[in-house]
């Protein structure tokens, strides 16, 4: 097995850790998601290594010698590398004492063999171990097997005990075009959250968005083992109806399913960017269930845009507290129906430059636009004349990636001699609504708006 580490010297530690445990009498095995990763050809971000047959005081004092260590996880049996993408740990075991993902007594135990060891991870393709130093592979649950056929199979009945594990089962899939094991779809439906906390949960939807390429079979698989019913915002656009003339591909779910995909392809690896279009996407058309009505012969969703914006937070606020994260992506979704309005009625300057002062960034609103319209199979999306206008009318503009800064700030008003107070607010409003608008665009053309303003 080829393992391609991220660095020469994260190789070389993982060498010599092995080298220490075998030179006392222990043996240390490569393990989890960095052995999947070589198995599939992708590079290594992050590595664990597991010691066998050394108690912990004694690993650490060996490591401690050769590495600068991390300690804060030593109390659940692991150690960091300073400065390395390496973590050591020996092998647990986990008993079930409390709800969530936290309510386990966790055990570290050097005697445990490999084969015990592996029994409490949670997919057939996380638990296979390989030794570097000889390139023996150790795969109790045929994880290899799996990966080859592409599916995502849990080790053992141990695997309802954290009920994370099903989120987690969403975003692999996604991630390696996985097909679940119906097993194990089965198994899912007997899972409800607990008390999972809201960062942990938030961790593995940032994965889905961030790492997924078949987002939407990572999300029919929530909708399979009916964990939709646990984020009833998106369980609404499950069999609301669209216009088959403008949506021949069904529902608002498949859809927005659609779309994900077309979102996934078009990622720019700018990790908060994609963070916030990825989520406007999936929230864009939280609004329809609302608004959707049988008018004239037609489905219509009239005003579905702006009316995404409570149930997108109320979505939102269960995977996170971060309100810029909200905010942006609100703004999205409210404003995905812009570019083409905007560009039918071929907008001025000012509606460009308020439309950028609400979205923060052009380019991220045309990607969200983009991917609706790229949403509607067997509609072909061979362009997006809509998308390309207004991203070439922003950057004339200088906003296409930024909204457009105020030129009169309160330190200008204090320069021209006013005393600072409540009423300075007012006035620098005044003056970016003006600008905005097109009455000035430049410093000095903006203080001579506002001296009219205090007069």
């Amino acid at each position: 097995m080829n393992i391609s580490f991220p660095t020469s010297q994260a190789q070389d530690a993982v060498l010599a850790i092995c080298r220490i445990a075998g030179q006392n009498n222990g043996r240390a095995f490569l393990v989890g998601g960095c052995v999947r990763d070589a198995l599939l050809g992708l590079p290594i971000k992050d590595i664990d290594l597991e010691v066998y047959g050394i108690p912990s005081e004694r690993l650490i004092a060996m490591l401690a010698e050769s590495f600068p260590l991390d300690l804060v996880g030593q109390a659940f049996g692991v150690v960091k590398l300073k400065g390395l993408p390496v973590d050591v740990s020996l092998p647990r075991r986990e008993s079930k004492q409390g709800m969530g993902h936290k309510g386990f007594h966790i055990a570290s135990d050097p005697d445990l063999s490999p084969a015990v060891a592996a029994a409490r991870r949670d997919f057939t393709i996380n638990a296979i171990m390989h030794d570097p130093l000889t390139g023996e592979i150790q795969d109790p649950f045929n994880g290899r097997a799996d990966l080859e056929k592409s599916i995502l199979r849990h080790v053992s009945g141990q695997f309802v005990e954290d009920p994370l594990r099903v989120l987690r089962a969403m975003q692999f899939i996604a991630r390696f075009r996985l097909q679940p094991a119906p097993e194990t779809v089965a198994l899912c439906r007997t899972i409800t959250p607990e008390n999972l906390p809201r960062e942990r949960i938030g961790d593995e939807w940032t994965k889905l968005v961030l790492r997924g390429h078949a987002i939407g079979d990572g999300l029919r698989f929530l909708q399979a083992v009916g964990w939709l019913a646990y984020y009833p915002e998106l369980q609404t656009m499950v069999g609301c109806a669209q216009e088959p003339e403008w949506h021949p591909e069904g529902d608002v779910w498949n859809h927005t399913l659609y779309c994900m995909d077309a979102f996934a392809a078009d990622r720019i690896n700018d990790e908060w960017e994609d963070r916030v279009v990825g989520l406007a996407v999936l929230c864009h058309d939280l609004g329809k269930p609302l608004t959707t009505m049988f008018e004239d012969g037609r489905l219509r969703s009239k005003n579905h845009d702006v009316a995404g914006e409570a149930p997108s937070r109320s979505f939102m606020a269960r995977l996170t507290a971060e309100q810029r994260l909200m905010d942006e992506v609100v703004a999205l979704v409210t404003t995905h129906l812009r570019p083409m309005e905007l560009y039918h009625s071929k907008a001025g300057d000012s509606a460009i430059r308020r439309l950028a002062a609400k979205v923060v960034r052009i380019d991220r609103l045309v990607r969200v636009a983009l991917a609706d319209q790229k949403g509607r199979p067997p509609i072909p999306c061979e362009g997006f004349p809509a998308g390309d206008w207004l991203l070439d009318r922003a950057r004339e503009l200088e906003i296409r990636n930024q909204a457009p800064r105020p030129l009169v700030l309160g330190r200008h008003l204090i320069e021209m001699g006013k005393t600072p107070g409540p009423h300075f607010k007012s006035i620098l409003d005044q003056c970016y609504e003006a600008q905005l608008d097109g009455k000035f665009t430049t410093l000095e053309e903006g203080l001579a708006f506002c001296c009219g303003l205090f007069n």
